[in-house]
């Protein structure tokens, strides 16, 4: 299963039924960074979580570039 969660709000965005996420993200070659030094985090179970950015957040940003400085600017 592979997840899609906001970095910023937290907000569930969807998921992707997979048996093996972690084999298919490896084919998709995804390589990025969350707090943790890591976009992409792999359960116990296998399941996989992928840290991005949902549409209202995306607008917050684009409104206030200031807040790109900030590693987490929603309290």
């Amino acid at each position: 299963m592979i997840r899609y969660r906001c970095r910023h709000c937290e907000t569930e965005i969807g998921e992707i039924p997979l048996d093996s996420a972690e084999d298919v993200m490896s084919r998709l070659q995804l390589h990025a960074k969350d707090d943790s030094g890591n976009y992409m985090t792999v359960d116990p179970e296998g399941g996989t979580t992928i840290s991005c950015i949902c549409e209202e957040c995306q607008k917050s940003l684009n409104r206030n570039p200031d807040y790109y400085a900030l590693q987490k600017w929603l309290q």
